[in-house]
């Protein structure tokens, strides 16, 4: 038997995973502004492991434009030196043997469309994944109708809630959308 509360429970969680993940994937588009979220996805060579640049070193921002990397194994600061110039960061690490500062470049103009395009298609990919989420549940719905498991009334009440939760997301994801372009776009 279907129960169309936990369709919708289940359905809110997907889309909310969907719209937490752009949230994510914009946090390392790189703006000019420090964030310490832009080392996520660096992995350091650490005792034969590769680990979270975050695991060997505390990350700092003492400036809007400026990440400190203190290590807390001082052998290591070489290993993630490294790793910041082998990620796709495309920022040269400063290294006074204590401490490792990078500085973000302010992007150009064309670099700042160039930002927003990849934003949007981050945000785009993610509509077209709510979609499909939607997509799935009301083939859900629908199915349950079919099998006598629900009512008529009850698939058109439950296709027009799929619905409005996923126009409400879509509203979301622009409104993400748009605070991340106002920030690639200040200069």
């Amino acid at each position: 038997m279907v129960n169309l509360n936990t369709v919708y429970a289940e359905l809110i969680d997907k889309m909310n995973k969907a719209l937490d993940k752009l949230k994510e994937e914009f946090t390392a588009i790189r703006t000019g502004r420090a964030h310490p979220s832009l080392l996520n996805d660096i992995k350091v060579e650490y005792y034969g492991s590769l680990v979270p640049i975050q695991q060997v070193a505390g990350i700092s921002v003492p400036e809007a434009k400026v990440l400190e990397i203190k290590s807390w194994d001082k052998s290591a600061l070489a290993e993630i030196k490294k790793a910041i110039l082998k990620s796709t960061l495309g920022i040269t690490p400063l290294d006074d043997g204590q401490i490792i500062r990078l500085v973000m470049p302010t992007p150009t103009e064309e670099g700042r469309k160039e930002l927003v395009k990849r934003a949007h298609k981050f945000a785009e990919d993610k509509k077209v994944e709510v979609r499909n989420i939607r997509h799935h549940y009301n083939k859900v719905i629908e199915k349950a109708e079919k099998d006598k498991e629900i009512t008529e009334d009850q698939k058109f009440k439950a296709l027009a809630q799929v619905q409005k939760t996923t126009d409400d997301m879509i509203k979301k994801i622009d409104e993400v959308f748009w605070h991340k372009q106002k920030e690639i776009r200040e200069v």
